[in-house]
């Protein structure tokens, strides 16, 4: 496989104004995107963004690469990830192109495409545009330039297919809940979806100013969620984060329900409905919990390495309907072809309204297990596998753990760490076996 040079598991991502993350490079992408996407004049492309203020710039810088290379652009404007990936389906769009960092600070953009399928880009495709990237950039003649339209009702549509993801029979007209927007791309999105499903809905995180995207609110920091669902005597809320792809929940106790538990009700769900189909697909940092719980219900859980493209990767290899992470990105291929919160945020609504329980009582049916991780620094990158006493240090963990837990050692791909994590049944076990793990490492690498 060809090494990419730009292109990590989810796009380009970076700090803006550091290389790859400027308005040149931006152009240039357009332009080299263009040229891989365009077959004649009326072809198009579609480019939304999160809320971020950097977005304007990219934006702008983005159009005119592909205006040069001949090809037209539909301008979103503010739309969630998922949200793009819809529209460029069901526009039959040549690509869409997201300027989003998802959950990162406003300091930080990126980019990542959809193709006309609503999928992300398979690897030879994004390996042409990289192609392209190291040519000369060269402009078409005036009139096969691209032109540029502002798609005025991207946000309508959107919300129309969020709401037909469930029956129009189920009623939330009790319902009260709390959407926090994250100051992200859903704020004029998912208050006007819940509220026109006949929830009462507070919504918070809805007044972006370009900084504060994912500031101290939504999915990476739902405590302030919980604090509103409290406060109001919500029935329970429902936390985003900057460009609407990941999903964290809260009870109306003001618990958190993470993701790993939202899958579980979700299959729960469809198993019940008689519509689940292959394995749930999580990931290495999955919570044991959820497997023994799904594995009582019948259903496999099979685990990915970290990374919603790995998930989706091991969902369509063995024909699975449903699968995520724990961080919230949640993918329910029945309904949608990406990970999606707000549309993963109504599946749960539905099966609370189905089977007549709260969010608190449908997540007390799985049980988390006590889960530790120590990141451990090193001077450099290490191959832990061919450290022999390291390797003895796990096996004796593992034995002792037996079927109520699972130790998980491995080297950070982007940094130089060591995450040593032990989860299982009994928490001083847990914490007891993690903290032993972590000396031998030190003990034979050093940190």
């Amino acid at each position: 496989m060809t090494t990419k040079k730009y292109f990590g598991t989810d796009g380009i991502r970076g700090k803006v104004g550091e290389a790859p993350i400027t308005a040149d490079f931006l152009l240039k992408l357009g332009w080299a995107a263009g040229q891989v996407f365009a077959n004649d004049q009326q072809d198009f492309v579609l480019v939304g963004k999160d809320t971020r203020i950097s977005g304007y710039m990219f934006e702008s810088a983005l159009e005119a690469g592909l205006t040069a290379a001949g090809v037209g652009t539909r301008l979103l404007g503010p739309m969630p990830t998922p949200g793009i990936a819809y529209l460029t389906r069901t526009l039959r769009a040549k690509a869409g192109i997201v300027i989003s960092a998802s959950h990162n600070p406003y300091y930080d953009n990126g980019v990542k495409f959809f193709s006309v399928q609503g999928c992300k880009l398979p690897d030879d495709i994004e390996c042409e545009i990289e192609r392209y990237m190291d040519m000369p950039m060269t402009t078409v003649e005036s009139a096969q330039l691209g032109k540029a339209k502002r798609l005025e009702d991207a946000a309508g549509r959107y919300i129309e297919y969020c709401k037909a993801s469930i029956p129009t029979r189920l009623d939330f007209a009790q319902m009260k809940i709390v959407v926090d927007c994250a100051h992200g791309a859903t704020y004029h999105i998912a208050p006007h979806v819940f509220s026109e499903i006949g929830a009462e809905v507070i919504a918070i995180g809805i007044q972006p100013n370009g900084l504060n995207i994912n500031d101290h609110c939504g999915a990476t920091h739902p405590a302030t969620l919980a604090a509103a669902v409290l406060a109001n005597q919500a029935d329970l809320g429902i936390a985003l984060d900057g460009d609407g792809d990941r999903l964290i929940m809260v009870d109306h106790k003001g618990e958190i329900v993470d993701g790993d538990e939202l899958i579980y009700i979700i299959a729960r769900s469809r198993q019940a409905a008689g519509q689940m189909a292959g394995p749930v697909v999580g990931t290495l940092m999955t919570n044991l919990g959820m497997e023994h719980a799904l594995k009582k219900l019948g259903i496999t859980l099979l685990r990915a390495k970290v990374g919603d493209r790995y998930v989706m990767e091991m969902l369509e290899a063995h024909n699975g309907i449903l699968g995520g992470e724990n961080s919230g990105h949640i993918i329910c291929l029945d309904k949608t072809t990406t990970g999606d919160g707000i549309i993963a945020a109504l599946q749960v609504l539905a099966e609370m309204q189905y089977s007549g329980k709260s969010l608190h009582e449908l997540k007390s049916a799985m049980q988390k297990y006590p889960q530790v991780l120590i990141n451990l620094r090193t001077a450099h990158k290490v191959d832990i596998d061919r450290h022999e006493g390291i390797q003895q240090a796990v096996k004796a963990v593992e034995k002792a753990l037996g079927d109520t837990g699972r130790v998980l050692l491995r080297a950070s791909g982007t940094e130089p760490l060591i995450r040593v994590m032990v989860e299982g049944e009994h928490e001083e076990k847990v914490n007891n076996y993690a903290q032993q793990l972590a000396e031998a490492v030190q003990s034979a690498i050093g940190t």
